[in-house]
């Protein structure tokens, strides 16, 4: 019988030991790292299976000169899990879902959904924003893994960049990913001085993780070569749906939540319980 892919893949289920100080770590700043989640076999093998994926399935076809500042921030293609096996056996790998549980203090996790992050050498910066604004749910046990499957050896590749503890104030502003949430969060992260905290370097296979509610930015891609990272979003299983705020949230419903009734578990078939 021939060998398949998903044959080959390593296998992603083993855990990986979180310590003590960087749970607390994130729970003080509302991002920490961890170095060497996957080893170089492990990146090398899903590096190429996300990678081509995103080919696959990237739409954009527009020069960055002819967008606007979301669409020069990065390639973004989600939910990759629903359409191709391989990226699935990624996204839904316990040894991520087991530190992003261990990390909010919760005994299990869902998957709110996948994102590639592509930042095409040329590609602006990411502004200021709370991913958490776009999410109709009603908890702040929220976590997202940003791992880059490439090196990112200095923060001018689009490293990203913390408001360390911003995540204690919740929800900030409704202003999504633009030039206003940049303006109106830089002045606020001003306000309220929050250390700006960011890795020098990242080796493809090491990931930061941050909380929903953490403000975050990142520089452009200044380097010669596409900052591949891929994030999954997770929250704690038996989080409730949250009434729609904006037509972003109502969006996130209908697309990532099943369009389930607000008030109701957030447990649709696209959200699985991860252990």
């Amino acid at each position: 019988m021939m060998e398949t892919t998903m044959d080959i893949l390593p296998d992603l289920d083993n855990r990986y030991e979180i310590q003590g100080e960087q749970v607390q770590e994130f729970e003080r700043n509302g991002h920490v790292q961890t170095l060497d989640l996957l080893n170089e076999q492990e990146i090398t093998v899903y590096q190429r299976v996300i990678s081509s994926a995103v080919n696959r399935f990237n739409d954009e076809k527009r020069s960055l000169a002819e967008r606007d500042t979301y669409g020069k921030a990065f390639l973004q293609i989600m939910n990759l899990w629903r359409v191709d096996e391989s990226v699935k056996k990624f996204v839904l790998a316990k040894r991520f879902a087991y530190i992003a549980a261990k990390l909010l203090g919760v005994e299990n996790v869902r998957l709110y959904h996948d994102q590639a992050l592509f930042k095409e050498p040329g590609g602006g910066p990411t502004p200021w924003h709370q991913d958490q604004n776009y999410w109709p749910l009603a908890a702040n046990k929220t976590i997202t893994m940003w791992m880059p499957l490439v090196d990112i050896p200095n923060p001018d590749m689009g490293m990203l960049t913390f408001a360390s503890g911003s995540h204690r104030e919740g929800a900030v502003s409704d202003l999504v990913i633009s030039d206003e949430s940049e303006d109106a969060f830089e002045q606020y992260v001003r306000q309220h001085r929050f250390p700006l905290v960011r890795p020098a370097a990242l080796k493809a296979g090491d990931a930061t993780w941050h909380n929903g509610f953490t403000i975050h930015n990142a520089p452009g891609n200044e380097g010669q070569r596409m900052r591949e990272v891929m994030t999954i979003i997770y929250y704690a299983d038996g989080t409730r749906i949250a009434p729609p705020q904006h037509s972003f949230q109502e969006n996130d419903l209908k697309t990532w939540l099943g369009n389930k009734a607000p008030g109701s578990l957030a447990d649709s078939d696209l959200n699985p319980l991860l252990l």
